[in-house]
């Protein structure tokens, strides 16, 4: 099976600041690029708070309370809030009426897998670290993922676990920017993996999607791209074509 490599076209998400604002852009059409919105807790924290509770559902709210940390509290808070506000807007239905549930979970079939919308031809996939939330909408499977580019101990110590070929790549950067390099191929892999439905269940040492900034590989059947977020982050995500 041949792995196509093409030039990696880096996207700008939009920015949901304090609200909805304007005309929502249209949803793409069958393996066209997905709609990607970024979301900072900072910037979102008084909506988030003031919407939880006639946006979110009972599940959601309960998990935003076992949060210990305000920090964190606050990032899942902004990303859930975001992302039910942005699928009733693509959806024209209120927020908390969005009828989200869990596909069978890829290692166990219990209903925990990736979250989708009943009924609905409408994908999405959400992640967050450090304060900022990243979505995507497509109207295919569709995964995306952010990550805080981690210190060069953590780099060298799960970049092993990659594609053999990504693990090399990784092996000749230097010190200073191997780090960064992990973070680009890390949220590549986790976008993948999540627009696939499996997650981790899947090991991240058989799929090869590359470690170069300017290049990326797209699995069959998929199209990856790196998306451009703050510095000191690595965003990518992953579409089924």
């Amino acid at each position: 099976m041949t792995t196509r490599v093409m030039t990696s076209a880096t996207r700008r998400p939009m920015e949901l600041g304090d609200g909805l604002r304007g005309e929502l852009p249209p949803l793409p059409g069958q393996g066209g690029p997905p709609s990607l919105w970024l979301v900072r807790s900072d910037r979102f924290r008084a909506v988030a708070a003031r919407s939880a509770a006639s946006v979110l559902d009972a599940d959601e709210q309960g998990r935003a309370a076992e949060f210990r940390r305000d920090d964190d509290r606050d990032t899942y808070l902004a990303g859930h809030v975001g992302l039910r506000m942005l699928l009733g807007a693509y959806l024209e239905v209120p927020p908390r009426d969005v009828p989200l549930e869990r596909e069978p979970c890829f290692s166990c079939g219990q209903l925990h897998g990736r979250p989708v919308v009943r009924g609905n031809p409408l994908h999405f996939s959400l992640s967050h670290t450090g304060g900022l939330c990243l979505l995507a909408f497509a109207a295919t499977r569709v995964g995306v993922d952010i990550e805080a580019v981690p210190a060069l101990h953590v780099a060298d110590e799960v970049g092993p676990s990659l594609h053999p070929r990504e693990a090399a790549e990784l092996g000749t950067c230097d010190d200073a920017g191997r780090p960064a390099a992990f973070a680009r191929t890390w949220a590549r892999k986790e976008a993948y993996l999540k627009g696939l439905g499996t997650g981790l269940g899947r090991s991240p040492s058989l799929d090869y999607l590359g470690a170069a900034p300017d290049v990326v590989a797209g699995p069959p059947g998929w199209t990856i791209g790196d998306v451009a977020v703050d510095d000191g982050y690595a965003a990518a995500v992953a579409v089924a074509v």
